[in-house]
């Protein structure tokens, strides 16, 4: 196991729920940081009960974004419970919440409160609309938030607004809220200083509308959804052949050509209405149409095989499955294996990412329900009276 990691000798406080928050702290922690994942004693994180499927009596959707935590179970409504929260905070470098704005300052543990205590801290709060404004109050989910930011309509088929496969209003807040501490880290580092941290779903959302919003920031012009088409470069989509789909990418002016020799289309590719861009955009529809009738009698691999040795860029669509048997899934080990401590051997998603002195590691499996409590309390001072009586109490 590698010793060195990025974030090790950094703790964050975790007091996040659900997806956003708790993908931002598995970030965190996958970089080496101490994260201490504060949860309700008895129920926990919502999502430990979000099933089927569950392997044991533990939720698989929460054990796919809890790895390399701690889990201790505080009674926040409790004098000890909250006095153990203050404890533990003194001894962080971060805190991240994602209640609703507002709800930390009736805890007493607003930024403002937990900055008079601990000058330095770094204070994530990440929400649906932001902590101010007109929509701060407005309950947000996922699927709300997707559709009002713009993103479902360039989403889907043209005629219907389309949500993504996977959260991704979720997971967006919570990665520009883990870029957001990273960098306020590195600010403290340098001039000594904590800060707030702001990270909203919609400002997430927002970002990722990239190019689409930059159209529209330059001329006005609304975009719509081109369905599996790029609406500026083509043909570059998905197209049908023989027995399933493939994408291909037609990205400039000379893989047009390499893709019509390819393919046999020399009447396309000499068209001169279609040897650059903008003319293939204009006349899409029609070119879409000659393509197909040629891939209609080809198969998906004959056709990946073809742009493979004309180096033309393409790939298969597949399946969940399908992705952890490729070779390069493989490669980079985007499927491992950590031993649970009731579970024995669970399977978890790899890193995205490699780095040559710092590579995280699968150092913890998702914790079990307050299966750190005992030894977290000790660590901020706590002796093993005191913790007996905060159980008898029910504070922790």
């Amino acid at each position: 196991m590698n010793n060195k990691q990025i974030l090790d000798g950094i703790r964050v406080v975790d007091l996040t729920r659900v997806l956003t928050g708790p993908f931002c702290a598995m970030m965190l922690a996958d970089m080496g940081a101490d994260v201490i994942k504060v949860e309700r004693p008895g129920s926990g994180d919502d999502t430990r009960q979000w099933g089927p499927p569950f392997v044991g009596e533990e939720s698989a959707y929460f054990l796919s974004i809890n790895r390399n935590k701690r889990s201790i179970t505080l009674n926040l409504k409790s004098d000890e419970g909250k006095q153990a929260l203050w404890d533990l905070i003194e001894s962080a470098d971060i805190v991240l919440e994602n209640f609703r704005p507002g709800t930390m300052e009736k805890l007493g543990f607003g930024y403002q409160d937990v900055k008079a205590r601990k000058e330095d801290i770094i204070f994530c709060s990440i929400s649906g609309f932001g902590q101010e404004g007109p929509a701060a109050h407005l309950t947000a989910y996922d699927l709300i938030v997707q559709g009002m930011s713009g993103v479902m309509t360039v989403t889907g088929p043209p005629e219907m607004p389309t949500k993504f496969g996977v959260p991704i209003a979720d997971l967006a807040a919570g990665m520009f809220g883990a870029y957001a501490i990273m960098g306020a880290l590195f600010h403290r580092l340098r001039f000594g200083e904590g800060q707030f941290i702001d990270s909203s779903m919609l400002g997430g959302q927002v970002a990722l509308l990239s190019y689409h919003a930059g159209k529209y920031l330059a001329t006005g012009n609304v975009p719509r959804s081109t369905w599996n088409a790029h609406g500026i470069v083509g043909p570059y989509q998905t197209f049908k052949t023989g027995d399933g789909y493939i994408n291909i990418v037609n990205g400039n002016d000379a893989i047009w050509q390499r893709f019509c020799k390819a393919l046999g289309l020399d009447e396309l590719g000499a068209d001169p209405r279609f040897e650059q861009n903008p003319g293939r955009m204009e006349n899409l529809q029609f070119l879409v149409e000659k393509i197909e009738e040629n891939l209609a009698s080809r198969t998906r691999d004959e056709v990946l095989e073809l742009m493979a040795q004309a180096g033309v860029p393409a790939g298969p669509i597949l399946g969940v499955d399908e992705v952890f048997d490729h070779p390069q899934a493989k490669h980079y080990n985007l499927s491992q294996e950590v031993e649970h401590s009731t579970l024995g051997t669970i399977k978890q998603l790899g890193f995205p990412y490699t780095l040559s002195e710092t590579q995280p590691e699968i150092r913890m499996p998702p914790p079990t329900l307050g299966q750190h409590t005992d030894e977290i309390l000790a660590e901020i001072g706590y002796s093993a009276e005191k913790i007996a009586t905060l159980k008898e109490n029910k504070s922790v």
